[in-house]
């Protein structure tokens, strides 16, 4: 019985100092990314700032679609943000190279014109 009432008491200990831990572990999260950045047209360039306006709806399209459709692009290139509010295009997310940032943005410049804020960034070589 004493054996039964140390563990327990050991493992009551345990979960209380693992509980109140100085350094819990940070959350996967990746909200920062997501942010419109501070020079930014639009401040609304994340994905839930998309207009539902139908031209706005259709010009998102057709630039995800041109990307999507070039396979030579990234993962990371293929998952960047695109928002469209009255007509005008923020580019946002993060790719591997500089050529690619530039590969997106011609895409998005023959749908919307000059209307293109490019935020893309370029992760850095590893």
């Amino acid at each position: 019985m004493n054996q039964l009432a140390l563990f327990a008491a050991i493992t009551l200990s345990a979960s209380v100092a693992l509980a109140q831990s100085p350094n819990p572990p940070a959350p996967a999260d990746n909200t920062k990314m997501n942010k419109a950045p501070a020079n930014s047209m639009v401040k609304s360039s994340t994905a839930d700032g998309q207009s539902n306006a139908t031209s706005d709806v259709k010009i998102t399209q057709q630039i995800r679609k041109s990307v999507m459709a070039d396979k030579n692009l990234s993962t990371y290139a293929h998952n960047v943000k695109i928002v469209t509010v009255n007509g005008v295009v923020t580019l946002n997310g993060t790719v591997r190279s500089a050529e690619e940032k530039s590969q997106i943005a011609v895409k998005a410049h023959a749908v919307a014109g000059d209307n293109v804020t490019n935020d893309i960034k370029v992760a850095p070589q590893r």
